[in-house]
């Protein structure tokens, strides 16, 4: 199996490049704001530390939400430009797809920053979506952690959530789903509430 995968949809930058048994994982932290000036070249990076090309991948992965508006629209940019330059599959992957490879023991409640105190979440047992992708408050996420889910996600949210390797799990999530790679027009942004833009017009 030959694969990039990349995910700008949070402050962090991974990409993961995938030459058969050679697993390139390139995380950059805090790479908010800079993801269209930094991403390239941590393409290019991956996959020349894997030893392949672009020409050489069997499909590239994107992450499509939910988080940062502009890098979500940036990653998925990338990724159907070069697939459709280099006539490649693109596999569409969810950041909470990314939380729960890296952790898939059990029910897990996959939290990312929705900011304000407020969280987006999705319930997971196993690799299996239990409880569908929603915005909720502190207080919500709190009656579903209620429910026996354990909260996970890549970085600090409050006391209680378990961290885990969104990169790590961006590598397991493109390996476990490559069979639903498909054209990249199937590339759509994951957006569970209005940007701050759209908020403030309201």
């Amino acid at each position: 199996m030959k694969f990039l995968a990349i995910d700008t949809s949070g402050r962090a930058l991974n990409v993961v490049a995938v030459n058969e048994e050679k697993a390139v994982v390139s995380r950059r932290e805090d790479c908010a704001m800079r993801h269209s000036v930094l991403l390239m070249d941590a393409i290019d990076g991956a996959l020349k530390e894997a030893g392949m090309t672009l020409a050489d991948c069997e499909f590239l992965a994107c992450v499509v939400g939910p988080g940062s508006f502009t890098g979500i629209r940036i990653g998925i940019a990338t990724v159907k430009g070069l697939c459709l330059a280099g006539e490649k599959k693109a596999l569409s992957l969810t950041t909470f797809d990314t939380l729960a490879y890296a952790d898939t023991d059990g029910k897990r409640l996959c939290l990312v920053d929705a900011g304000h105190g407020n969280v987006y979440a999705c319930g997971y047992d196993g690799t299996q979506v239990v409880l569908p992708p929603a915005f909720l408050s502190r207080e919500e996420a709190d009656a579903r952690m209620a429910q026996g889910f354990v909260p996970v996600a890549n970085g600090e949210l409050f006391a209680g959530v378990k961290t885990v390797d969104a990169a790590q799990g961006l590598l397991c999530a493109a390996k476990a789903r490559a069979a639903e790679a498909c054209g990249a027009h199937a590339l759509e942004a994951v957006y569970l509430r209005k940007s701050s833009a759209e908020e403030k017009r309201a």
